[in-house]
């Protein structure tokens, strides 16, 4: 793994982790809410995992809440990355539709969303939340006790090291990046009707982080989209049924 210094519009410098051979379907990944890109590990591809903005070694800069910071952050990515697939995993996919909502499908092969939101705010569809992600908030955005327990909580057959892996990560987030991210208000139905490349829209039946209905509006307006449900599987697909994953990633990823 190589870690790249990417600068982002306003000065900020975003770290993008580089691995896998040059060769290989180059996929750019975006990770979920008070995480970083080191989640990610998909052997056989070209993989640029994204910290993003105030998320584990990118700067933390800048506003949180306007889409149009969030879609210059993608589009600086994407300038060091050339054409790639962009994943977006729980909040990652929200960020995908700030880099559509302002640059459409330019620099991008084909889109996946991952347990994700492409929405947020009071009454969204595409930004429906389950249990675990209303249980856990406001608590988790100050007291990380209750955001350890939101990382237990999300994928509870993950194995005990990777969720500690997963609550190192959230609790060096800081609180106000924490809390930045979810004082927004964003609908997405103009911007998911105008996709026009391939979209493989990934989702666990048993996840209560982000409500399989979130999948099921995001697939019903993108055109042509693939939705793929994952029985017995929760948040986090591509821990919980790597294989799985990366078989239909390889299948779309261009």
């Amino acid at each position: 793994m190589h870690l790249t210094r990417v600068t982002a519009a306003g000065g900020g410098r975003l770290a993008v982790r580089e691995s896998g051979p040059a060769g290989a379907p180059a996929v750019v990944l975006l990770h979920g809410w008070a995480q970083t890109g080191a989640v990610w590990d998909l052997p056989g591809f070209r993989t640029y995992a994204v910290d993003l903005r105030g998320h584990g070694e990118s700067d933390d800069f800048g506003d949180y809440r306007d889409s149009a910071h969030w879609a210059a952050d993608i589009e600086a990515v994407l300038g060091h990355t050339g054409p790639a697939t962009l994943v977006g995993w729980s909040y990652g996919g929200l960020v995908v539709t700030d880099y559509l909502r302002f640059h459409g499908t330019a620099g991008i092969n084909a889109l996946v969303f991952v347990s994700a939101i492409t929405e947020i705010g009071r009454g969204r569809p595409g930004g429906e939340t389950g249990p675990v992600m209303r249980a856990a908030l406001p608590g988790a955005i100050t007291d990380d006790a209750v955001l350890a327990a939101f990382c237990r909580a999300m994928a509870p057959g993950l194995p005990a090291s990777t969720v500690g892996e997963l609550t190192a990560a959230a609790t060096s987030v800081s609180h106000k990046v924490r809390g930045e991210l979810f004082r927004r208000d964003v609908g997405s139905a103009d911007v998911l009707k105008a996709v026009d490349v391939p979209t493989l829209v990934v989702h666990g039946t048993q996840d209560e982080v982000v409500a399989p209905a979130a999948a099921e509006y995001s697939a019903a307006l993108i055109p042509g989209a693939e939705l793929s449900l994952y029985p017995d599987t929760a948040h986090a697909p591509f821990l919980e049924r790597p294989e799985r994953f990366a078989a239909e990633l390889l299948r779309v990823a261009r």
